[in-house]
């Protein structure tokens, strides 16, 4: 049944999700914290934080953290696979059709549509961490660690992993 669930929680985002990992993270923290309760906001926060600061899809990552944390191997096998072949095979039929129709202005107009619903996710998602960091660590080290966050990858334009390392950091210094 383990099984059955979790190619479920990954399959359904992956297939209703538009825009990549990114996009679909939400999506995938309602399965995996709301519906499902594997994981607690705080641990899928710091699943995140840790997938995103290792190459490769965030997607995949989370699937086979999930899984194998669920279901060991078998189910880090299961929900990379109801992650990556369903959408896959979806994005191969469709990319034909979009392909054959990608003068059409109402194919045009159904992009323009989907990129606000994927902004408003996004925002959703990060009103989330931004929430549940309130409550675990306290406003001055989520403030603290926002800031220095923003100014280390707008103004000095550093890589957006090796931010996600030093919040890692200061989080096992100064939050443990």
């Amino acid at each position: 049944m383990v099984y059955w669930e979790l190619f479920l929680a990954f399959f359904i985002p992956n297939i209703i999700g538009y825009g990549g990992g990114p996009a679909i993270i939400p999506l995938i923290e309602a399965e995996v914290v709301g519906r499902y309760g594997w994981m607690s906001p705080q641990e899928f926060a710091e699943t995140l934080a840790l997938g995103n600061a290792l190459p490769s899809p965030i997607a995949t990552k989370m699937a086979g953290y999930v899984g194998y944390d669920v279901a060991g191997i078998g189910g880090a096998l299961v929900a990379i696979f109801a992650t990556v072949v369903p959408s896959l095979l979806l994005m191969l039929g469709a990319l034909g059709l979009l392909y054959r129709h990608r003068d059409s202005p109402r194919v045009k107009r159904m992009s323009q549509w989907v990129r606000p619903v994927i902004a408003m996710m996004m925002a959703w998602l990060t009103w989330s961490f931004f929430s549940e960091g309130l409550n675990s660590a306290g406003l001055l080290h989520t403030v603290l660690i926002g800031v220095a966050s923003a100014i280390a990858l707008l103004h000095f334009r550093t890589h957006p992993a090796f931010v996600v390392l030093a919040a890692l950091v200061y989080g096992g210094l100064f939050l443990s």
